[in-house]
């Protein structure tokens, strides 16, 4: 791969500049850590205001919590279809089990199976399906409902040490 001599005359549009950035700075320090100091020293370097320094660090770190907020709503959408599917087999199972031993064939027992078995297969669907109005809708809902249950638990701990002599 050749790079042609004449780079100087060249101009980069902005995402360019990130894009090659990103790529240096990725091959410079694979492996190392930057502290803050050097962060806002690069940043320097490159005429970024300590101030639009400040803004893109905050938005950083709440997109960092966001993100860390959607992977604990996969874990606990996972674990739920975990239950679902254990839940499944306990009951479908001794349904199997009864109708075998009653009428020596699978008969009532089938549509069980099938029409749960149905259900589950699309609440697998749904549980990996991690974009879209309903997966967002769902997590919006998981995610009040967090904020609810540690309202409710910090207010419980207050008037719990108030009551406290």
């Amino acid at each position: 791969m050749s790079i042609s001599p004449n780079r100087t005359n060249h101009s980069y549009r902005s995402e360019e500049i990130q894009q090659i950035l990103n790529l240096a700075i990725a091959r410079q320090a694979s492996s190392d850590d930057f502290s803050r100091s050097q962060l806002v020293e690069i940043a320097a370097e490159l005429g970024i205001s300590p101030e639009k320094l400040d803004l893109a660090e905050q938005e950083w770190l709440l997109q960092q919590e966001a993100q860390q907020k959607h992977r604990e709503f996969n874990i606990y959408r996972r674990r739920q279809l975990q239950q679902s599917f254990a839940k499944y087999v306990i009951v479908n199972g001794f349904l199997v089990a009864i109708n075998l031993l009653s009428a020596g064939s699978l008969s009532w027992s089938l549509y069980i199976l099938l029409f749960w078995g149905l259900g589950l297969g699309l609440r697998t669907w749904n549980t990996y399906q991690l974009e879209g109005d309903e997966y967002e809708k769902a997590f919006q809902k998981w995610y009040r409902k967090q904020q609810l249950t540690q309202l409710t638990q910090s207010i419980f701990t207050k008037v719990n040490n108030w009551l406290k002599p």
